[in-house]
């Protein structure tokens, strides 16, 4: 391994170099820029032999990704925003086609008003297409993530499109020490892309067809059950991945002192490195908290997350997102595995973060001490005013 000194964006480029796509199809939109610019410097320079395709849209980006997966092609894309919003047609296209595509997306606020900065609302919108989802912290998670997920998406249990997350500007553009592995070691990780499920005139088949009531429901079944079968190939891939490389990841969620926690704060994404170190001084302080950080919300961790906040007092969910006129999409997700689990915990949303707006320790602070009260509420962080109450 060797290490670098690098941004989210140039740590998640290294990482799919070292997967070695056969297909990049690139349209730049900020802040996402950077990875495809890399790419394509690593495509010049010859140390990825690749075929590095400019396209002129997003659309255009997906619509040639699944085009290069459909004949057995280990394709990546990226894109941002309004740019995730104009493929929003194509998603379900690529995972109802079964198709391994690895895409990141650069979380970034969604228009009007019109904003470059970072909140989540772009990838969450997009939770239904059919898609698992992961969420990275830090540089070094976006390099590995960039690496096992083309093992999780192309393994034959799952064989579904992967979109790897990082926070807008905080973490695409944040520089930091990471380690690149080798493409020896890469290359032990990550077998070459093998499918059945392309085209082939030694094994003519349909793809992409259309299917009409009598069998639908059994095409969407299966790729329902492909995101769930990641679970287990997510963990597969994580004790694979710390073989080699000697890194530990535990899985669709982190959890920091949760084990005699009384109040739980549950988010993910950059922010949550901190709210960690919030943590740590409260707990310090005397005050027993901890942290759940979600990992990946497709698959959705529900179990993980019952047994993390069990014996919990309260919790929150923080997330930069809103599902107007509700609540987070997150808080919806986290109170559904608390149902689920029978739980009944006193719990808060707290929505921060809209447009790159801070969102500091004191106010992460402020929320531990908020759930001293127990009381459940819909807030937005900076407004001083509920959203709405239960």
């Amino acid at each position: 391994m060797a290490k670098r000194f690098l941004s989210g964006n140039e740590a998640f480029a290294y990482g799919v170099r070292l997967a070695r796509p056969q297909v990049i199809s690139a349209y730049p939109i900020t802040p996402q820029t950077i990875v495809v610019e890399k790419l394509s410097e690593f495509v010049e320079d010859g140390s990825l032999k690749a075929e590095f395709i400019h396209v002129e849209s997003e659309h255009s980006a997906l619509s040639c990704a699944m085009g290069a997966a459909s004949v057995g092609a280990r394709a990546f894309t990226a894109t941002s925003s309004q740019g995730l919003l104009y493929m929003a047609e194509c998603l379900p296209y690529a995972a109802g086609g079964r198709f391994p595509i690895v895409m990141m997306n650069a979380n970034r606020s969604t228009a009007l008003p019109w904003n470059i900065y970072g909140d989540q609302r772009d990838s969450v919108s997009q939770l239904d297409s059919g898609w698992i989802q992961a969420y990275a912290e830090n540089a070094q998670e976006a390099l590995d993530i960039a690496l096992m997920s083309f093992y999780i998406a192309e393994h034959r249990k799952v064989s579904t499109p992967f979109m790897a997350n990082l926070d807008g500007f905080v973490l695409t553009h944040t520089y930091e020490v990471a380690d690149v592995p080798s493409q020896e070691q890469a290359d032990e990780f990550l077998p070459p892309l093998q499918t059945e499920n392309k085209m082939s005139l030694a094994a003519p088949k349909n793809l992409a067809f259309s299917a009409g009531p009598d069998s639908n429901t059994i095409f969407k079944y299966k790729e329902h059950l492909g995101i769930l079968n990641a679970k287990s190939i997510i963990q597969e891939a994580e004790i694979r991945f710390e073989q080699i490389f000697g890194r530990h990841y535990t899985g669709l969620t982190e959890s920091y002192q949760t084990e005699d926690a009384d109040y739980i704060l549950i988010t993910l994404g950059s922010i949550a490195g901190l709210v960690r170190e919030v943590v740590d001084q409260m707990r310090a302080g005397g005050k027993k908290v901890g942290l759940l950080r979600l990992r990946y919300l497709r698959p959705f961790p529900n179990e993980e997350i019952a047994a993390a906040v069990k014996n919990a007092k309260a919790l929150a969910v923080l997330e930069k997102d809103i599902s107007f006129g509700s609540e987070g999409t997150v808080y919806t997700n986290v109170n559904s595995a608390l149902q689920k689990a029978a739980l009944s915990i006193p719990n808060s949303n707290y929505i921060g973060g809209l447009g790159g707006k801070n969102i500091s320790a004191e106010e992460i602070e402020s929320i531990f001490y908020e759930l001293t009260k127990q009381r459940s509420t819909v807030q937005f962080l900076g407004i001083g005013g509920e959203g709405s109450g239960n």
